[in-house]
């Protein structure tokens, strides 16, 4: 938001790195609204993000308001369309995906079919050709060059005014002010055809995030399954509820031509055919984003369908719009139980880190947190052992961590480390301690800032041991002496989980995201020497947030004494 594409003035770090390598192609349209909002509210661009995309979708849903009351008269009719439509199931998906380029393009794709009806209203004036470019130009910035292909249909809209010149059209200031408002987007736009990325974006085995290529029936808006990669386990009920609605968007279709309603078939007919374009030349990622895009026209049009419908025959109406709405809630309860929730509290620590210790940098996480080093750390100069890096961080003999992996502080080269002033740690009940010049300066519930005077005395540079956790055989934990111990539960949590002692409920955490090997503190008890109980209970609510996907792969329950490390 400060500097733009320029990288001058930043030091070496995961941050920088991850710049280096996004900004010079990346389009940038959909994000620079989300750095705006961030400024206004006084957040981390990060607690914005989710009001962000939920904005987006406010923007869509204006839009196909506005497109269904070209055919539907009644106020609470168009907003049921509106409202079902830009919950396509795909694009919902993709929402939950956080998919910001996905949702802006699909509102900013229906914004454009919506303002070429106001475009014929305003005589040919050329005023009135400067919202639909400015659409289209915002269009351009959130999808780049491939954005051309969706605006099809405005271009034909323009076309079609300029060869008429009604009103006095001039071509040549419309031409020139279009040019204006691409220049930003052009600009990197050409980078688009170099080998590699236009090579990736056509290979037909790029599945990005991807398992398969997605069914072509996604784009109908309908996909009852909690990760849309996968077939749904009712695929007959499935196919039925897929076969209604593109009946009834054939005839919401056939209704807008008859009576000359023909924004809405543009809106439809130019976002599935782009849709079908990409699918046949772009890769499996790609067509799966043209067809997130394009699905809430398809939805739009079977529910105009459906309200029409409704208004010569109530019975029928209803069952074909109480199914469409069905399918698409059905898809979407689904979709909303599984989504694997963000690890709020665990960014926020990082966040809190990031801001006060601004500058002490260079640190170093050897966990694999990319929010962390490549966002809240960024004026730490943070790197992360696994992750993006200009500084590699030699294991002792002499490999590195993969991506996503971690190690243990003792399988580091000493120099390696000792190199970052800083070290900020997850803590765990399991490895070592930092090597003995650094001093623990900060610590709450999942991290810990380990920081090293700017001297480093020779005798310093060894890494020694913290107290090592406690058996737990079974249920049963065997206490030596009296005192204070902490618990820990290993792997990731879905729901809610309860740690209990001697049937005593301790602590208690919910949607814990974690890596293989990584630990979440419970809380800490007070223990008395002996044998003691120790168990953990899960609670999941099928209709939570996170809670319906399947089961976490929680690991065991360890016991260390507190502090375990000084």
């Amino acid at each position: 938001m400060e500097h733009g594409r320029s990288l001058d003035g930043l030091a070496p770090s995961s941050y920088e790195a991850t710049l280096a390598f996004n900004l010079p192609f990346y389009p940038l349209g959909s994000l620079v609204p989300l750095g705006f909002a961030a400024a206004l509210v006084g957040q981390d661009a990060a607690w914005v993000f989710q009001p962000y995309l939920a904005v987006l979708a406010a923007l869509l849903a204006l839009s196909l308001y506005r497109l269904a009351g070209l055919t539907v008269v009644s106020r609470p009719a168009r907003a049921l369309a509106a409202f079902l439509a830009a919950q396509a199931a795909l694009l919902y998906g993709y929402a939950l995906w956080g998919g910001v380029k996905e949702v802006a393009a699909a509102a900013l794709v229906a914004l454009a079919a919506a303002l070429t009806s106001e475009t014929f209203k305003a005589r040919g004036s050329s005023l009135a050709l400067f919202p639909l470019g400015i659409a289209a130009a915002a269009l351009v910035g959130v999808l780049s060059i491939g954005a051309a292909v969706w605006l099809v249909p405005a271009f034909g809209v323009i076309a079609y005014m300029l060869l008429r010149r009604r009103g006095g059209l001039r071509p040549v200031a419309l031409v020139a002010a279009g040019a204006a408002l691409l220049v930003p987007s052009l600009a990197v736009a050409r980078l688009m055809f170099g080998e590699g990325v236009l090579s990736s974006v056509r290979d037909e085995a790029e599945l990005g995030n991807l398992v398969s290529a997605l069914s072509p029936l996604q784009i109908v808006g309908i996909w009852p399954v909690g990760d849309f990669r996968f077939r749904p386990d009712r695929m007959d009920m499935a196919y039925v509820l897929v076969a209604l609605t593109v009946a009834a968007a054939v005839g919401g279709l056939l209704v807008a031509a008859a009576r000359r309603a023909w924004e809405l078939p543009l809106y439809l007919t130019g976002a599935v055919g782009a849709a079908a374009l990409y699918a046949l030349v772009g890769s499996p990622w790609i067509e799966a984003k043209a067809f997130a895009i394009a699905s809430p026209a398809v939805v739009l049009t079977a529910v105009v369908g459906g309200l029409t419908l409704f208004g010569v025959r109530r019975v029928e109406g209803a069952v074909v719009l109480g199914l469409i709405a069905f399918g698409i809630g059905w898809s979407n309860v689904l979709a909303f139980g599984d989504a694997t929730l963000a690890p709020r509290d665990q960014l926020a620590e990082l966040e809190a880190i990031g801001e006060r210790f601004d500058g002490q940098g260079p640190a170093l996480m050897t966990e694999y947190q990319p929010y962390g080093v490549r966002h809240f750390l960024r004026d730490l100069e943070a790197e992360g052992a696994s992750e993006l890096r200009r500084n590699l961080i030699p294991l002792r003999d002499g490999s590195t961590v993969l991506k996503g992996g971690f190690a243990d502080l003792a399988a580091f080269q000493p120099d390696a480390v000792l190199a970052y002033p800083m070290l900020v740690l997850r803590r765990t009940p399991v490895g070592s301690r930092p090597p003995a010049a650094y001093r623990l300066v900060w610590q709450r519930r999942f991290y810990e800032v380990w920081q090293r005077p700017a001297s480093i005395p020779v005798s310093a540079s060894g890494t020694s041991r913290c107290a090592q956790p406690l058996i737990v055989n079974g249920k049963t934990l065997s206490v030596p002496k009296s005192g204070r111990y902490e618990l820990w539960v290993g792997g990731s949590v879905r729901g809610e989980l309860t740690a209990f002692v001697d049937g005593r409920a301790i602590g208690r955490i919910r949607h814990q995201l974690n890596h293989v090997g990584q630990y979440s503190s419970l809380g800490q008890v007070e223990l008395a020497a002996g044998n003691h109980t120790l168990e953990s209970r899960q609670r999941l609510a099928r209709f939570r947030p996170g809670e319906a996907g399947a089961a976490s792969q929680t690991g065991p329950l360890v016991v260390t004494p507190a502090p375990r490390c000084a």
